[in-house]
């Protein structure tokens, strides 16, 4: 479209610095296109970072001395592997603790049992008091809350007996392992995600790629669009990915607002690494059209009348043309000059898709018209001023 514009403005600029004489034939700085068939192609270039889609911390409940570590960053580990072990001693002599405590509160259960139903035989015959009762009562149910006490602690123990042992819980690649073998950690397990972080893992089959797009241009990115990734690494290989998500929150460095782009890529060969920097493209539109015309040919009610004047289109045709409100305007309904049997006529047509050289025409046209193709007002403006500046120069020397 820049190339274009200045095509015109070297014509007009050229025609007026060649001429001195009033009187001269003005040179025509337009020109006609015929309607077209037509690919649109339009993308958007980012730039971004690879990440993992999830990952997964691997946490050691328990507290301890680290024995084991059964990975290092960048192994790959399969599910249940065993990626850690802790110390086991005293949850050991914890859970023996808790067995015998299990054992003799079955053995105290059962003699208040014994105890309750010989009491209450008694009682019922009057051989015992009241009072006396009740306290074979109260002896009884405190054995049966001893008991469900000692069954939680037993069952604790070995759950803590078995979080010194810790397991992958899904097959992945570590990516990182913050702990060694020897040290020594505490984990408290009463707050929720409680525990120690021994190693982050990921599936690095599929990563992702997280690209800021400019707010200008992130309207036109939606959910399912192909996009191209390269990355230093590979410069003559390109990698393929689809936009997963558009990120609602906006980042702003140094005056400048993008939106995160997710875009997912399968990385079976394992080329694309965390971290890594990329150059994405993002293919917005790629469509064929049967009626399309240049972009340059579309006027406003603002500039149709430089247009038409320059086309000698009488103002008060243009009046007539303007006098009704048109839906759409500026959104998806533009004027256009076309040619006709009778000269230049102005026309409103309906819009499609656009990659910003070209428009696809929906409305309005025919396949056989033909359009003109003029600078913008503000170039048209410009180009007037330049040539009055000419003209006075040549009149003063």
């Amino acid at each position: 479209m820049r190339n274009t514009k200045l095509g015109l403005f070297v014509i007009f600029v050229l025609s007026s610095c060649g001429s001195s004489n009033e009187n001269q034939t003005q040179t025509t700085f337009y020109k006609k296109e015929n309607i077209s068939q037509k690919k649109l192609e339009l993308s958007i270039e980012a730039s971004g970072i690879i990440e993992a889609i999830s990952a997964v911390e691997i946490k050691s409940k328990a507290s301890g001395e680290i024995l084991l570590l059964g990975a290092e960053v960048g192994d790959f580990v399969k599910k249940g592997s065993i990626l850690g072990q802790i110390d086991q001693r005293t949850p050991k002599n914890i859970l023996d603790q808790s067995k015998s405590d299990l054992e003799a509160s079955k053995v105290r259960l059962q003699n208040a049992e014994a105890q309750f139903e010989r009491g209450q035989e008694l009682h019922s015959k009057g051989s015992i008091s009241d009072k006396d009762f009740e306290d074979i009562q109260e002896n009884y149910a405190q054995a049966k809350s001893t008991l469900v006490r000692t069954e939680v602690s037993f069952e604790n123990a070995k759950i803590a007996l078995d979080d010194t042992l810790v397991k992958s819980p899904v097959s992945g690649t570590i990516i990182s392992r913050p702990v060694e073998v020897g040290q020594v950690i505490s984990s408290p397990t009463s707050a929720v995600g409680g525990g120690t972080i021994l190693m982050t893992m990921a599936d690095l089959s599929k990563v992702r790629v997280r690209a800021l797009v400019d707010e200008i241009d992130v309207g036109k990115v939606s959910i399912g669009q192909v996009v191209s990734i390269k990355v230093a690494a590979y410069r003559d290989k390109e990698f393929f990915g689809t936009v997963t998500k558009i990120e609602p929150q906006a980042k702003i460095e140094q005056n400048v607002t993008t939106f995160p782009v997710l875009i997912d890529i399968d990385n079976k060969d394992n080329l694309l690494l965390l971290g890594m920097n990329t150059d994405v493209v993002i293919e917005v539109l790629n469509k064929e059209v049967s009626m399309s015309v240049p972009t340059m040919s579309l006027r406003t009610r603002a500039d149709i009348y430089s247009a038409a004047g320059i086309l000698n289109i009488p103002k008060q045709k243009v009046d007539s043309f303007l006098a009704n409100k048109v839906k759409g305007e500026n959104f998806n309904k533009f004027i256009v000059i076309k040619d006709s049997n009778n000269g230049p006529e102005l026309q409103w047509v309906s819009i499609g898709e656009s990659d910003l050289q070209n428009v696809e025409i929906l409305t309005g046209l025919l396949e056989n018209d033909i359009v003109f193709i003029l600078p913008s007002k503000s170039l048209f403006d410009y180009q007037k001023r330049f040539k009055e500046r000419v003209s006075a120069s040549f009149s003063i020397g």
